[in-house]
């Protein structure tokens, strides 16, 4: 039975595995048809799940070389501003640093970090400015600098600056999932889709799913809820939900088992051979897909938005791209 359920919950159609998300084997598009457009952020018909905190960007960003929207440039330097003087004293702070010990300071105090409490910065490579890099946080969130930078290390100041901001923010309780937090997000919901009362208490409707997420997740902050939804995101874009639920697979089914799955290597690999086969169906798909990416992506960035779901699905296709010029220079 357990064996049954495993195959159902399979994302793919191809043999008995362990759970994938991959839907490699489900029949590939017409050469031209139109892949799955950008999805909402949780795929399973449920509403969107709140943002991290309320004072990211403006989603309209800036012109290149023109430098961040006024209104996040001083937010943010406030922010820091702010923490220097409440940890450090008055002064010039050293920002990547001070992000570095605000989550040694989390860890310390109990904060249960899986992996650690590094924070990992990764620079886009680059010979000339404007220089890019991204910042991921210890529970997974990403932010980039949002900022022209000149030089790689103004870079990785910016990124700093955001990601400090947003940590700071994501302490405060009003952005912890409590039971007056999950009745104002359905009622803003159910306003949102014309719902009514009963479809917030069955879990078999989108809005239904949607109170079993906040629920299952009660005492967690934003950013910990969003780094959660990140994997339904993907799993949407990529195709896979549809293929859950052709198998009939119920809302609760598919978020009570990836609730507990955290994004990993296995499924990435899969999302990316899905990719593969796209490409080689509808050759150029994959190539469109990318450009598309990049430019939200870029647009994220720039207005200081969390940025994992961009980061994540051009990775995946990155990787793809490379599977397939390994898999056309081992034919030659």
């Amino acid at each position: 039975m357990e064996s049954v359920r495993a195959a159902r919950l399979q994302p793919g159609l191809s043999a008995l595995r362990s759970l994938r998300p991959g839907v490699t084997g489900a029949p590939p598009p017409a050469p031209g048809a139109a892949l799955p457009a950008a999805p909402p952020p949780l795929g399973l018909g449920l509403p969107p799940p709140p943002p991290p905190l309320g004072l990211q960007g403006p989603a309209a960003p800036p012109l290149p070389g023109c430098g961040p929207p006024a209104v996040l440039r001083e937010a943010v330097e406030a922010v820091v501003r702010s923490f220097a003087k409440h940890t450090q004293g008055y002064g010039r702070v050293n920002v990547v640093e001070a992000l570095q010990e605000f989550w040694q300071m989390k860890q310390s105090r109990g904060a249960d970090l899986k992996n650690g409490a590094l924070v990992v910065y990764e620079m886009v490579p680059s010979s000339s400015p404007p220089y890019v890099c991204y910042v991921t946080l210890p529970g997974g969130s990403c932010f980039g600098s949002f900022q022209f930078c000149p030089t790689k290390a103004e870079a990785r100041r910016s990124a700093a600056k955001i990601a400090l901001m947003n940590s700071v923010f994501n302490e405060h309780p009003s952005r912890r999932i409590t039971d007056e937090f999950i009745e104002k997000s359905v009622s803003e919901a159910l306003a949102s889709f014309n719902g009514n009362r009963e479809e917030a208490d069955n879990p078999n409707t989108g809005i239904g799913a949607f109170r079993f997420m906040l629920e299952s997740n009660k005492g967690k902050s934003m950013l910990e809820f969003q780094e959660l939804m990140t994997v339904f995101q993907l799993l949407h874009w990529n195709g896979s939900l549809k293929a859950m639920r052709e198998r009939q697979c119920s809302r609760q089914e598919v978020l009570a088992h990836y609730s507990h799955r955290a994004l990993d290597d296995d499924i990435r690999n899969q999302m990316a051979m899905d990719w593969v086969n796209r490409e080689q169906s509808s050759p150029g798909a994959l190539s469109r897909e990318l450009a598309s990416t990049e430019r939200e992506l870029d647009e994220a960035r720039l207005a200081g938005k969390e940025l994992r779901f961009h980061k994540e699905k051009k990775d995946i296709l990155m990787l793809a791209a490379g599977q397939l010029g390994s898999t056309h220079s081992s034919s030659c």
